[in-house]
Parts: structure tokens; C-alpha cells; sequence
């Protein structure tokens, strides 16, 4: 696979780039990105496939009043270089997650996630068995529906052996005009301009296209989505009508699976509403959290 985006390069205007950090654990170097005073509780960023940390570049100042807010970028995603053992399947990205927490000596009170993020987030939780509050932020948590949950996996799985493919895609991702087309035909979202650029340099590399596909290749949605009956923690799911990346009936199976799970629809915001409407997601977080911390304090 080739390498990733490089941290002098395309990292140089990155957002919030004074709070990055690289952080080693066994086969990784994380990117890592840090704010707050390190006296608040800690609210675990987990961005979704084909993202970084530039994802949150809008929540965290926002959590960050009253959070020690921790944002990694995701192993095959960013600036992050390694590989997990297992790979990139939800349950080796969780644990490889799980070891991050232990070398930052950080315990999150609250996980958030978004769209693949989400179901690392619970996995994260479940395989912890610390009932840390979760928050699903378009959550990507069901099997593709029909047909498509035999072929979608086997695709991706085949497009990742071919090397051509992530240089390909990074090549189309590098025309002028395309990652915005791209986003708002994937997502339904309309991004700010540094947002855009951000993924300009993401899409355009050819190393994170391909890990953001092996990501998709390994996954395994069908046994997460058996395992959401065993997770007992408190979960906030969100989800935006304008999405059209993740269907909403997908949203409402998971939440009626997970034993304490609810569910908000947010009006006129698409796959990427947290990053078109900051201040909205920031404040679902920290209402989730606080409640959670009043019933159990």
C-alpha cells in the first residue's frame, strides 16, 4: 500500500495542529489530537471511515470548555502509520483503540462516534465492559441490506488487493471541483471550505484511500449487529433525514437491538451533519454525558 499523507506536507495547515501529538503503541504511531485543560472529563472523538481528526475540527473547541477531548486518527486513516494486529476489522481497530487509551493513561467518560466510528465506539465500550456512555452520530451499524451485504465486503475486498485502485481513485479525488461533487453526492452534506480542503488532501492520497478500503473489505457488521442485544451501556443515537450515506431504518433496527438506546432524527442536515452543524452535535454530547453522570453520581 503506499504511504499515507505526510504530516509536513499535507498536514502543515492542518486544524488545531498545536494540539497534535504521535503517540506509539504496538504496531502503530497514532496522530493524535488533544484539547482542553486535562482537568475535565474525557470525551473519546472516534471519526468515521475515509476521515481523520479533521472531522471534529469544529466540535472539539466546543467540548473542550468543559471536556479533555482526545481525537485520533484511525490506524489506515490520516496521519496514523502501522497496522493493528488483526488488521483493520472492527474488533482489532477497538482493541488497537483500547491500547491508544492505555499509553495516554486516559479513561474516557463518554465515546463518540461517527458513522464506522460508532460501531468502533461500541465495540470499544463492549469489549471494556465499563458501560461508558456512548454517542452514535449517523451511525453505521447494521448489515447492508439484501444482495448487497454478500457483494459490498467481496468488492471492496477485491478493489483493495488491486494497488491501481486506491491511486486511481486518489487520481479522480485530485481534479478539480471533485471532492466536493464526491461528498455531497456520498453524504448529502455541504462542507466549509476548510472542511473540503481537508478532504481534498485525504481523498487525493492514495495510501488513505487504501486503507480507508481495506477498513471497508474487513468489516463485519453482521456480527456487531448480534452483538448490540450484550451492550448494556447508555447509547444517544443520532441520525440526520438528509443522510444519504447510512438509511434511517438501518438507524431505528440498531437502536431497537442496543437495551438502552435512544434515538434523535435531526431535520435538513445530511452523513456529515456534526461536521455542518458543530454547535448541534456538541450539545447532544454533553447533554448525553451529563445525564449519564447525574444518574450515576
Amino acid at each position: 500500500m503506499s504511504s499515507g499523507p505526510r504530516w509536513v506536507v499535507e498536514g502543515r495547515n492542518w486544524p488545531h495542529r498545536a494540539t497534535s501529538r504521535f503517540v506509539e503503541t504496538p504496531g502503530l504511531t497514532w496522530h493524535v489530537q488533544q484539547m482542553g485543560d486535562g482537568a475535565g472529563p474525557v470525551a473519546l472523538l472516534l471519526h468515521g471511515t475515509g476521515a481523520a481528526t479533521h472531522s471534529w475540527r469544529d466540535v472539539m473547541p466546543l467540548l473542550a470548555r468543559d471536556y479533555t477531548v482526545v481525537a485520533p486518527d484511525l490506524p489506515g486513516h490520516g496521519f496514523t502509520r502501522g497496522r493493528p494486529q488483526g488488521g483493520l476489522t472492527l474488533v482489532a481497530m477497538a482493541r488497537a483503540v483500547d491500547d491508544l487509551l492505555r499509553a495516554l493513561g486516559q479513561v474516557p467518560a463518554v465515546v463518540v462516534g461517527h458513522s464506522a466510528g460508532a460501531a468502533i465506539a461500541l465495540q470499544l465500550v463492549h469489549g471494556r465492559g465499563d458501560g461508558v456512555p456512548v454517542v452514535g452520530l449517523n451511525p453505521a451499524l447494521m448489515p447492508f441490506p439484501g444482495l448487497a451485504a454478500q457483494l459490498f465486503p467481496s468488492l471492496a475486498r477485491m478493489l483493495f488487493v488491486n494497488p491501481l485502485v486506491p491511486r486511481m481513485l486518489a487520481g479522480i479525488a485530485r481534479l478539480p471541483g471533485e471532492p466536493e461533487r464526491f461528498l455531497r453526492r456520498a453524504t448529502g452534506s455541504a462542507l466549509d471550505a476548510q472542511g473540503l480542503r481537508c478532504y481534498a488532501a485525504l481523498l487525493g492520497n492514495a495510501g488513505h484511500c487504501g486503507g480507508a478500503m481495506e477498513m471497508m473489505a474487513s468489516w463485519d457488521l453482521d456480527t456487531l449487529s448480534r452483538t448490540l442485544p450484550a451492550i448494556t451501556a447508555p447509547v444517544q443515537l443520532v441520525h440526520a433525514r438528509g443522510d444519504v450515506a447510512v438509511p434511517l431504518a438501518s438507524v431505528e433496527k440498531a437502536a431497537a437491538l442496543l437495551p438502552h438506546a435512544r434515538l434523535e432524527v435531526l431535520p435538513g442536515l445530511g452523513h456529515l451533519a456534526h461536521e455542518e452543524r458543530p454547535d448541534l452535535a456538541a450539545a447532544l454530547i454533553h447533554a448525553h454525558a451529563q445525564q449519564q453522570r447525574e444518574r450515576v453520581g
